[in-house]
Formats: structure tokens, C-alpha cells, sequence
């Protein structure tokens, strides 16, 4: 393999890598603000409703992006997906149960509404 071959090879991997980072930053700022949504909606702490968007991504097969993304556009639409609003209220209370065994209830456990999962429209 000639020098040039080699640093066409190196550029070919070089911007594949930056594609993966380009892809892993907008998954992340996605997850981020899913977390915020069920934070808020859910009144739960941050790490608790990554816990949520964990499980739901778990049980139903669905990559945690895609998930993440379900959850703004519950936002958008005032609706939560029928494929995950079962799966999610079932998270949100496993994960108030097991907030609530391990002492740490506070605030953000007392029980919130369950208007968040009400179908509409």
C-alpha cells in the first residue's frame, strides 16, 4: 500500500469518525431533553427519569434515541405514543415504588397526576 493510499484510508476514517460523534451529540442532546420532559411532566428527578426512558427503551425494544424522540413529540402533540404509554406509566411507578423503599422520597416522589398518560384527541 503506497503513502497515498494510507492517508486516503486515514481521511476515509477520520470522517467516518466525525459522522459517529456528529450522530452521538444530537442523540444525546435528544436523551437530554426527554429526560427534562419526564422530569417535569412525571415529577421525578433527573436521574430517575433516565431510569424511565431506560426501562421504556428496554421493554419494548426501542432504542433509547427513538424513545427519547417518542417522549418530545408527546410534548409537540399533547399525546404520548400508544406504543410506549403503557410501558411508560408502568416505569414511572416502578420507579416511585423503589424511590419511595430506599427512603428517598421527598418532593419529587409525592404521587403526580396521571393526566401525562390520558389519551387525547
Amino acid at each position: 500500500m503506497s503513502e497515498n493510499d494510507e492517508l486516503v484510508r486515514r481521511v476515509a476514517a477520520l470522517e467516518q469518525e466525525v459522522e459517529q460523534l456528529r450522530h452521538a451529540l444530537t442523540s444525546h442532546a435528544v436523551i437530554d431533553q426527554a429526560i427534562g420532559v419526564v422530569a417535569a411532566l412525571c415529577r421525578l428527578p433527573s436521574q430517575e427519569s433516565w431510569d424511565v426512558l431506560k426501562q421504556v427503551s428496554q421493554h419494548t425494544n426501542i432504542k433509547l434515541r427513538e424513545v427519547a424522540q417518542l417522549v418530545l413529540r408527546w410534548v409537540e402533540c399533547g399525546r404520548l405514543p400508544d406504543e410506549i404509554r403503557p410501558v411508560m406509566r408502568a416505569a414511572v411507578v416502578r420507579t416511585r415504588e423503589r424511590t419511595r423503599a430506599g427512603g428517598a422520597l421527598g418532593e419529587a416522589g409525592a404521587a403526580a397526576p396521571e393526566q401525562p398518560f390520558v389519551r387525547r384527541g
